[in-house]
């Protein structure tokens, strides 16, 4: 037995307690430096997210805007910087999260279980990133269709609390979303479902994506349901795969 394993058993519960809190505290100064830095970088980062408003406008001047997000209070503005920088920083603080769960759960695991961590990780960090890419790209598209959809007398003028909201919890939805992938892999691995169950129930599973999809799209139009739902359908089909890959790889060697 190795002595991280030795050291794990013979904690008591007041040095886990204390562990999980030199955990907690590191990730929360790790969400700290990232908020620091979004607010250093606000009105850049700000100008990034209004690019495809701005670039929507300009396509289509017959919606009748020019870009511009208004604020409506003296508070309006810094509740979004606030917010905005808020969320800047969980992302940023990503990886040092995952790693910190990782450290503080990595005793209770086996030789075997250890070495999925890093993939584990690294899969989780770039599914993310992929997904909230994938939000800000459909963003001018899903505005159009919103816009459109108002009537061809209305004027739009967005509120900069609700814009930056709007566009953060369309991110946040789809990187959550992206996620996916890896929960399904981690259910195999554990034995909590086959994989021959998974592909038996692909019907239903591709239903609980598409219902899912429209709950948690944020703007919900259908543009960005879809762009949301048919990447994950996709994304499922491929984790199932690899968690019988997996599975077998690891019957094989056992």
């Amino acid at each position: 037995m190795s002595n991280t394993a030795s050291s794990a058993e013979g904690m008591s519960i007041m040095d886990h307690l204390n562990e999980l809190r030199m955990r907690v505290i590191r990730c929360v100064l790790a969400v700290a430096v990232g908020f620091f830095v979004f607010l250093a970088f606000y009105d850049p980062i700000k100008n990034f997210l209004t690019q495809p408003y701005r670039n929507l406008c300009a396509a289509r001047p017959d919606f009748k805007c020019d870009g511009s997000l208004y604020s409506l209070g003296p508070l309006d503005g810094f509740g979004a910087r606030m917010k905005l920088c808020a969320y800047g920083g969980i992302v940023i603080a990503l990886p040092v999260i995952l790693w910190q769960i990782w450290r503080f759960v990595v005793p209770a695991l086996s030789k075997k279980e250890k070495r999925y961590a890093v993939p584990f990780i690294t899969s989780t960090l770039v599914l993310f990133g992929i997904g909230c890419w994938l939000a800000y790209w459909t963003l001018d598209k899903a505005l159009e269709f919103l816009i459109a959809w108002s009537g061809t007398d209305v004027t739009s003028t967005f509120q900069v609390t609700k814009y930056v909201m709007l566009v953060v919890l369309m991110m946040l939805a789809f990187g959550v979303g992206f996620l996916s992938p890896v929960l399904v892999v981690f259910i195999q691995l554990a034995g909590l479902v086959t994989p021959r169950t998974l592909i038996k129930q692909w019907r239903y599973a591709i239903m609980i994506i598409f219902v899912t999809a429209a709950v948690i799209t944020p703007s919900g139009d259908p543009i960005s349901m879809m762009a949301l739902a048919v990447p994950l359908t996709v994304l499922y089909l491929l984790a199932v795969l690899v968690g019988w890959l997996l599975v077998r790889n690891r019957e094989t060697f056992a």
